[in-house]
């Protein structure tokens, strides 16, 4: 983690452990280590609603520059093996998102890894946590990469059947930058990309919210039959 990151934090949220109060009271509370991995960590697997392996190749470089503190039993990542499994995946997957027949098939085959991804990438930094708490974060992480996945497929979808698929490319461009962003976000500026995320929910919550209503009102408005003319 970054000195910078790591003075901010500390600056702004009180470690509880340092400082007594209520973790003498209820025995644990996470310290900022902790709330700083599941900032991270949640960002990470946004990001890999939009690709599902670039968010693991940025924890994994990051974790090998001293950038990122991986949890224990993730030390894997940084390892060369895992460097070039991961790149070489990183490199297939955008390739692959590049050809507007296959963009398809790789939404598909991608949801359900991009889902596993986000609790990968969200469990690898997890630091100072209690099992439970954990688990609780891999779930929200799993979550967070399921919208970001269900909104590309989204527009995707659309994309496909407006423009007969000329405009997948440009789709697949915007995920990419969307992916590597967010991921270097998360790293650097994780509490901003959480913030950030809770804004785009609700954004995204009220405009699904105003089609559905508007749908609602537009069935409820009874249809006014014109008299033919005498």
């Amino acid at each position: 983690m970054s000195d910078a990151t790591m003075a901010i934090l500390q600056a702004t949220v009180p470690d509880p452990v340092r400082d007594g109060g209520l973790a003498a009271a209820f025995g644990w509370l996470p310290s900022s280590d902790a709330w700083l991995g599941m900032a991270v960590g949640i960002g990470l697997a946004a990001a890999a609603g939009f690709r599902v392996f670039v968010p693991l190749l940025v924890a994994a470089v990051a974790a090998k520059t001293g950038v990122l503190t991986l949890a224990p039993g993730y030390a894997w990542l940084t390892g060369t093996p895992a460097l070039a499994a991961l790149g070489t995946a990183t490199v297939l997957e955008v390739a692959a998102y590049s050809i507007p027949w296959l963009d398809q098939l790789m939404d598909l085959l991608a949801t359900p890894i991009a889902l596993l991804a986000g609790m990968l990438v969200a469990a690898s930094v997890a630091v100072d946590l209690p099992p439970v708490l954990k688990w609780g974060v891999v779930l929200l992480g799993a979550g967070a990469a399921g919208m970001t996945q269900g909104a590309t497929v989204l527009a995707r979808f659309k994309a496909t059947t407006t423009t007969g698929g000329t405009a997948n490319p440009v789709v697949a461009l915007g995920e990419l930058v969307g992916a590597v962003g967010t991921s270097l976000l998360a790293v650097f500026l994780p509490i901003l990309t959480v913030l950030l995320g809770l804004f785009l929910l609700l954004l995204a919550w009220k405009a699904l919210g105003g089609v559905a209503f508007g749908r609602r009102r537009a069935a409820g408005v009874p249809r006014i039959r014109q008299r033919p003319p005498a």
